[in-house]
């Protein structure tokens, strides 16, 4: 059945990619380039420009042969890598920069005419604009192209490609008076002029765009595993080689001056050139825009088959394709009218400047495609064709250095158009997905490496800063989110929190499906916060056993988890039960363990956060001043403050003054003195009602507590805090240091 299939096969890949390739700026702009910088400058262009090229050659042909590239070409590889909404966004610039490119080439075609405009201006002393012939020429191209689809364009580009290497063959065997005169040679070539260096570069550039052009025919070819690595690949490096070929001629066939005041010095140097090299410029610029009408309208074709654009309409008029090869007569309409605006306008050196910009920005794009796959190490990313990752990363590197070395205003104005294209893509689709998708798979190698690192430096240095690792377990998570915001302030900035949804029962089929569907709408729960909180579930038969896998878990952030988060309604008290008799669970393992007891008001968190500090918490004074500075590092805390109260007898009050300003003072803690109380507790002081007091409008309330405690007190030590709203209750397994 594959044999059967309907398509092209290597050659148009080839042929579509050289004709772009050897195109206008060989013939019109070489000459003037080895003229300003000298053989051996543009010899280092070509080399810089195919430090782009032949990675990116490289890289597509790699990507390729690893999944079918179906219609668009260099978009579908991109959507398909970096999702739709990215894909979208590369792709109509690719598109504009490919369209602009038909007019560009068009325009170029009719300077193959400039000895007709000579004589016209000469005989008639009137300047013809060079439209005369441009316009006419691409209303002819799109008639051609509409009528009788990629077929006969491909036809047309064996014909022209042969003029095209007819041309080339008698440039390099004519001679001229200054080639018999002068040796040629690598010592006599020289290098001139390096401060216009990448003025040249910037000139000649659109040269090397042309290496990917036959990807775009991708939805047309029989095996596109086969024919675009071997298309591609080897039109770059014939490309390269015919360039070398070409400066070295013209090097060693005209003087300086000559190269810098003609543009048609090839046709000085070929045999027959007054005919030879106006008929080769004409066949290069005539197939540089059948490839680059054909590549077109694919690329929209295949973004409209998507469904990117806006307008459902606009999506179902441009996908709609033709006969066995689907032809996107709809797209090249539009193609052809949008280039024959540009046509008329006569002059596209300055887009054209900027469309290399977007060039450079596909490739660098697939370049890192690539680079990303590799370090990803994906399994299911096998391809046949294999290119190395650090080819791909010196090529994306590269494309972004040179943008800002050929134009560092073109290749902001180029950023910033990307950037607006992605806003108006996502506003449109916000439910596709974006930059993880190829990203996921480096996230997860740069993770595993470092979780691997982390633990062997915790290891080696056990005097390492303390940050929270908190996790916290609750069958409660749909009835209240308190704990889960709690975890997501400790680890906005400075700790990791990870949050577990209990079901309780034994584990079975249907319960991990139930633990799948609960963990998704959790996430989905948190996809409109901003949540750094790392989310799971756990089934276990109790709570007793959850507890007891929990504080085995490891720490997705690769530390060590070193606190315990529990959570109980103070208005129903009743869970709060189940907490106490597993404390010394969790303490045998020396976790820091915290109790929320959470009230019905929301959070008032311009009313700032109230530490509670007494005689017993000799550990815990520490722990609570940290976590309250790092609660606060959260924007929702913008607005808050840390207040602090310190209870001691009724003499010791200076001292306790003294304590605390040495303690905040070697912590470089934000305390100032007058959010420093010191509370004096007679022995007929209830110290409950003293917090309900003082901290009845705070946003949070901390408070210390022993095990000891619990053992004598039960229950009742948490409660009776009726009248304030969330309490954190704190007890630290060791001392913190604040210094």
């Amino acid at each position: 059945m594959g044999n059967d299939k309907i398509g092209f096969g290597t050659m148009p890949v080839f042929l579509t990619a050289i004709s772009t390739i050897l195109g206008a700026i060989l013939f019109l702009r070489f000459g003037f380039a080895v003229g300003v910088v000298g053989f051996w400058g543009v010899i280092f262009i070509i080399l810089i420009g195919h430090m782009v090229t032949i990675p990116t050659s490289l890289a597509i042909s790699e990507i390729a042969t690893n999944q079918r590239v179906e219609g668009g070409g260099l978009y579908f590889v991109m959507s398909r890598s970096f999702g739709l909404n990215i894909g979208t966004t590369i792709g109509i610039a690719l598109y504009l920069s490919q369209a602009i490119s038909v007019a560009f080439y068009v325009i170029a075609f009719a300077e193959a005419f400039e000895p007709f405009f000579d004589w016209f201006r000469v005989t008639y002393e009137f300047e013809l604009p060079r439209q005369v012939i441009s316009v006419p020429s691409m209303v002819i191209l799109s008639w051609v192209i509409l009528k009788k689809g990629a077929d006969i364009g491909v036809k047309l580009l064996y014909i022209v490609v042969a003029i095209l290497f007819i041309s080339l063959f008698l440039f390099f065997i004519g001679t001229t008076t200054y080639s018999d005169t002068h040796t040629a040679g690598l010592p006599s070539f020289n290098f001139r002029n390096p401060e216009q260096l990448f003025f040249i570069f910037a000139i000649i550039f659109p040269a090397f765009t042309g290496n990917t052009a036959g990807v775009g025919l991708s939805g047309d070819l029989k095996n596109p595993k086969k024919a675009i690595p071997i298309g591609t690949i080897s039109a770059t490096f014939v490309g390269m080689l015919i360039y070398i070929l070409v400066v070295w001629k013209l090097s060693a066939s005209a003087p300086e001056d000559a190269l810098l005041n003609n543009q048609f010095i090839m046709s000085e140097i070929a045999i027959y050139g007054w005919l030879i090299i106006p008929i080769g410029l004409a066949a290069s610029t005539i197939s540089s825009a059948i490839g680059s009408v054909l590549v077109a309208p694919r690329t929209l074709q295949a973004i409209a088959h998507d469904k990117s654009f806006p307008v459902s309409k606009l999506n179902t008029f441009l996908a709609k394709g033709e006969g066995k090869l689907n032809e996107p007569t709809n797209a090249t309409l539009l193609t052809c009218v949008f280039a024959t605006v540009f046509v008329l306008l006569g002059d596209v050196n300055a887009v054209a400047e900027i469309i290399s910009m977007f060039f450079m920005v596909t490739y660098g794009s697939i370049n890192l495609i690539s680079f990303l796959y590799h370090f990803g190490a994906d399994p299911s990313y096998r391809p046949t064709f294999q290119s190395r990752w650090y080819f791909s990363l010196a090529g994306a590197i590269i494309s972004v250095w040179l943008m800002f070395q050929m134009n560092t205003p073109y290749a902001l104005a180029s950023l910033i158009i990307m950037v607006i294209i992605y806003l108006i893509v996502v506003h449109y689709h916000s439910d596709r997905k974006g930059l993880e998708s190829i990203f996921q798979g480096a996230i997860f190698q740069f993770s595993r490496k470092t979780h691997v690192y982390l633990q062997r430096t915790e290891k080696k240095d056990q005097k390492q800063s303390w940050r929270p690792s908190a996790i916290c377990i609750s069958p409660h998570s749909f009835e209240r989110d308190k704990a889960y915001d709690l975890l997501n302030w400790i680890s906005y900035k400075h700790g990791f929190g990870t949050y577990i949804h209990l079901i309780e029962g034994y584990y079975s089929r249907s319960k991990n499906l139930e633990a799948k569907r609960t963990l998704d709408s959790l996430l989905d729960r948190t996809d409109k916060k901003t949540s750094n909180v790392y989310m799971d579930t756990l089934i276990s038969p109790s709570y007793t056993s959850a507890i007891a896998q929990l504080v085995q878990l490891p720490s997705p952030s690769g530390m060590e988890n070193n606190m315990i988060l529990f959570e109980f309604d103070k208005n129903e008290p009743e869970y709060l039960n189940q907490i106490l008799e597993n404390i010394s669970l969790v303490q045998a393992g020396d976790f820091d363990v915290v109790i929320l007891g959470s009230s019905k008001r929301a959070v008032r968190y311009e009313k700032g956060i109230h530490v509670w500090i007494r005689n017993l918490d000799k550990d815990n004074a520490n722990l609570m001043i940290l976590l309250s500075y790092i609660i606060l590092g959260h924007p929702a805390w913008s607005r808050g403050f840390i207040k602090i109260f310190n209870v001691c007898k009724e003499g010791k009050i200076e001292e306790t003054k003294k304590q605390m300003a040495v303690l905040l003072d070697s912590g470089r803690l934000p305390i100032t003195d007058k959010n420093i109380e010191i509370v004096p507790l007679f022995e007929s002081s209830n110290i409950k009602l003293l917090i309900n007091e003082k901290s009845a409008n705070a946003g949070l309330t901390m408070v210390g507590f022993l095990e000891d405690q619990i053992k004598h007190e039960g229950i009742s030590l948490f409660e009776g805090y009726d009248n304030i709203g969330d309490v954190l209750f704190i007890e630290s397994q060791s001392r913190k240091e604040l210094n």
